[in-house]
């Protein structure tokens, strides 16, 4: 059985937050091309997607309508854009499927993801999310919604949240079960819904966000999927990314990883969490990741293009 995981960009269904859902849903059809060529070559699959920009209009709905309808936590607002882009997702997939004369069952499952209540980030929490703000109107909007602010990079002030690494996906089995009898599952949509267990065993929710290539990683270690396909914006990795010398990738070893990581080739909000998550995976017994560009998914698994990364 040949079993991946296929990482969908943040961007790959609104990269400017500004899109309307007939655009939203134009963008997601242009972006499972690749994917329906994954299941042509008999590929079984599981699928992932970031949700950054609708988490950012979800939290804006929030900020203007607090005054006369109950405010939503972080963790509801994952769960509604995870649903929402899976519903997306699925039925563009089902309907091209049926043009194509392919039966294959496409389903989402809004998936809980457990973390460390004791993760170093909810004690300290880095990741930015929603929009820019003067630092005025950013003091306003703490003191009322309790939130933590910075500073990004002198652009403005933004909100910041939890980003704890996730441990296990709570909903595995039937995920590995459904992707093993052929079904295409989208799950851990924009990295899943970050809980963590109680004492009693009983799971409770965290108010914060998992990044999406690290819980992609989780999920395909879970359900034992050979490959990891992350598709972005760039068809290869690169050393030295947009200077004069940058250097293209096609293949790299786990061991190449690390030491390029640690010289600070791949920043930690660009392609350092794919390469950590990469790492994580094979070090686990994950056969190949591969990081492509959208389009380029039939050809990268093909071996065509795209940069490979396995453990040795």
């Amino acid at each position: 059985m040949k079993k991946a995981v296929v990482a969908l960009g943040g961007n790959a269904i609104a990269q400017t937050g500004k899109e309307n859902i007939h655009e939203q849903f134009a963008n997601t059809r242009k972006a499972l091309m690749g994917i329906v060529e994954l299941i042509q070559e008999g590929y079984n699959l599981a699928v992932t997607h970031g949700n950054g920009p609708q988490v950012g209009n979800a939290l804006l709905r929030v900020e203007r309508t607090a005054h006369d309808i109950p405010v939503l936590p972080l963790g509801v607002i994952v769960a509604d854009t995870e649903g929402g882009m899976g519903y997306m997702i699925e039925q563009s997939l089902q309907n091209k499927l049926m043009q194509m004369g392919i039966k294959r069952d496409v389903i989402t499952i809004v998936t809980q993801v457990i973390v460390d209540p004791d993760d170093p980030s909810i004690i300290n929490p880095t990741k930015f999310i929603g929009p820019f703000y003067t630092k005025n109107q950013a003091e306003k909007l703490a003191k009322v919604f309790n939130w933590v602010i910075k500073d990004d990079s002198g652009k403005g002030y933004r909100r910041v949240v939890p980003s704890p690494r996730p441990i296990k996906i709570v909903n595995r089995r039937i995920i590995r079960e459904l992707v093993d009898e052929g079904t295409i599952v989208i799950a851990a949509g924009g990295g899943g819904i970050p809980v963590y267990i109680e004492n009693d065993g009983t799971y409770e929710g965290v108010d914060a966000v998992i990044d999406k290539d690290r819980a992609s990683a989780v999920l395909a270690f879970d359900i034992q999927a050979q490959t990891l396909l992350i598709l972005t914006n760039v068809e290869y990795i690169y050393l030295n990314y947009n200077k004069p010398d940058q250097k293209m990738l096609r293949n790299l070893t786990v061991s190449e990883a690390k030491r390029y990581l640690q010289e600070g080739h791949f920043p930690p909000g660009n392609m350092g969490p794919k390469i950590e998550s990469a790492i994580s995976f094979l070090e686990k017994g994950g056969k190949e990741v591969i990081i492509t560009s959208l389009d380029k998914a039939r050809q990268a698994i093909l071996g065509q293009t795209g940069t490979r990364i396995v453990l040795e």
